[in-house]
């Protein structure tokens, strides 16, 4: 197995680094998927046992200015590790000014992500850093458990106002309740609610907007083809598993859009960076990159 990229662009570097601190502030370790065309951040938590399940899918063009990779074998043209991306968002937030960075696969003491950074210099004399990621390499056997997440057709799907307003909304609801309900009509209206023996709080949000997926949605055209605008879907969702999604996101998306399912006890929440092709840290994730809707204006 090889790899090896290399970033010069800083506007890419930095955009590849708050990716991985967005990750990193949701979960301590996840895996790593390396295919020829992209990169994929997995954590495949039990979403139905209260765990968080997660699909980040980066096209390495978008990123890279070189890149090659050599699977376990031709049929096999893919590379898994697990790792801690804390790790791999301090060795890259130490490194933001850099004239270029490479990354490879190294086998050290341990196998390694190694992130190598040539530094500006005022002299002729290069410097150079270099930091190395432990990883564990998993065997293709197990590859089957970080498959993209199946996810039934959604109810609703809604685009949402700015993070930073619902992360707002969502700190001081936290101290009322252990769980919020989140609920969103095709009319573009959201409401997050609490409801206790004791209080009951509501936040309205109107004319959202709601993605047009058309015919695409699913195979017989989505249940929202046939939906009364006016129905509520509504999921109940753990208050502070949300705050922590929001206070880590780092990625500053032009749109975000929220999907939801009235036959489980799970919402989507998908990201639409600015770059076209970029990255799509979810929550329980729906689509790809590629299947967003251009992100043309703010949500």
């Amino acid at each position: 197995m090889k790899f090896r990229g290399k970033i010069v662009d800083v506007a890419c570097l930095n955009h590849f680094t708050r990716v991985v601190t967005t990750i990193s502030k949701l979960t301590k370790t996840c895996v790593l998927r390396l295919n020829p065309d992209n990169l994929f951040f997995v954590l495949s938590g039990k979403v139905a046992n209260g765990g968080v399940s997660m699909w980040c899918e980066l096209s390495q063009a978008n990123f890279f200015d070189e890149y090659q990779m050599e699977g376990v074998s031709p049929e096999n043209n893919e590379i898994c590790l697990e790792l801690a991306p804390e790790n791999l968002s301090r060795a890259l937030k130490t490194i933001q000014n850099a004239k270029s960075v490479k990354v490879k696969l190294t086998k050290k003491h341990c196998p390694c992500l190694t992130v190598c950074a040539e530094l500006p210099t005022l002299s002729s004399i290069s410097r150079v850093v270099t930091h190395d990621v432990p990883v564990d390499v998993i065997p293709k056997r197990l590859w089957h458990e970080f498959k993209e997440p199946s996810v039934p057709d959604y109810d609703v799907s809604i685009y949402l106002p700015p993070l930073k307003t619902i992360k707002n909304v969502v700190d001081r609801m936290k101290n009322l309740s252990n769980f919020l309900v989140i609920e969103a009509n095709m009319n573009g209206e959201m409401n997050l609610k609490i409801e206790t023996d004791l209080v009951s709080v509501t936040t309205y949000f109107k004319d959202l907007g709601n993605p047009p997926w058309g015919d695409g949605a699913s195979q017989d055209g989505g249940p929202t083809q046939s939906r009364d605008p006016d129905s509520m879907a509504e999921a109940r969702v753990d208050v502070r598993k949300l705050q922590q999604f929001l206070v880590g996101q780092q990625v500053n998306p032009s749109k975000s859009m929220c999907s939801e399912f009235i036959c489980t006890s799970s919402t989507s929440v998908t990201k639409v960076s600015p770059k076209a092709g970029g990255a799509c840290p979810s929550l329980h994730p729906r689509y790809r990159p590629s299947e967003c809707p251009p992100p043309d204006s703010a949500a």
